[in-house]
């Protein structure tokens, strides 16, 4: 029996603008990802990969079509159903968007204040944990002006991967990174996700990293053009 897939897109259309400014960015997608797979999801830019995966992450609105993350239909969904989404679901953003007026440990910590159920020792403790855990153990003090580029995004991904989420969302997360720094994020994401069992869903252009990928899909003019394994 197969699993259920843990984001099901399903005949989704999307639109910018309004009256004659109107424009189509996607067109019909479907797709299912399922528990613990790392999709990558390629093509050129304006694609629409973007809008897909805020989409999915229930930070814009679905418009037309069905999409169910975690078994919670987002299209026409009440705010308080997108905010649970939200509490299960981790991003890293490609200019990793962290608070400079903050520390490492800070940064993390941040994205348990959506949890006001976890104690502050635990919040503290699970933030430190986590940033050992990406290789940052002697930078947990530090603040962002005295991170590498690579040091960044690991506190970034350390950030998505505090709260244990169920799905990690990152758009272009090696971008800014050199081949060998961009290697190792993608492989830190990936050690801790089959940890933790959650899904991942990356946006990328770069074609270094595919290999660590289970599947790969392809985004052209706003159409889902490509679902392939990867090759061997």
């Amino acid at each position: 029996m197969s699993p259920e897939p843990v984001i099901a897109i399903d005949r989704v259309n999307h639109y910018y603008g309004k009256g004659h400014l109107r424009k189509q960015i996607l067109f019909e997608v479907t797709a299912n990802i399922y528990p613990g797979e790392i999709v990558f999801m390629t093509g050129p830019s304006g694609s629409g990969k973007t809008t897909l995966l805020t989409l999915i992450g229930a930070l814009r609105s679905t418009q037309e079509g069905s999409l169910q993350v975690l078994g919670r239909e987002l299209r026409n969904a009440p705010s308080r159903e997108l905010v649970k989404v939200r509490r299960d679901v981790g991003y890293i953003f490609q200019a990793h968007n962290l608070l400079h007026s903050l520390t490492a440990r800070q940064n993390v910590q941040m994205a348990l204040d959506l949890h006001p159920e976890i104690p502050s020792a635990v919040v503290y403790e699970r933030s430190c944990e986590v940033l050992k855990n990406v290789g940052l153990g002697d930078h947990i003090h530090q603040y962002p002006h005295n991170l590498s580029g690579g040091q960044k995004q690991r506190v970034a991904i350390a950030r998505a991967l505090v709260s244990q989420p169920k799905i990690v969302l990152a758009d272009e997360p090696t971008a800014a990174l050199d081949k060998q720094s961009g290697r190792d994020v993608v492989e830190i994401m990936q050690r801790l996700a089959k940890q933790q069992g959650c899904t991942i869903l990356i946006v990328t252009h770069d074609n270094r990293i595919l290999d660590v990928a289970d599947r790969v899909i392809n985004m052209e003019d706003g159409h889902l053009t490509a679902l392939d394994a990867v090759p061997a």
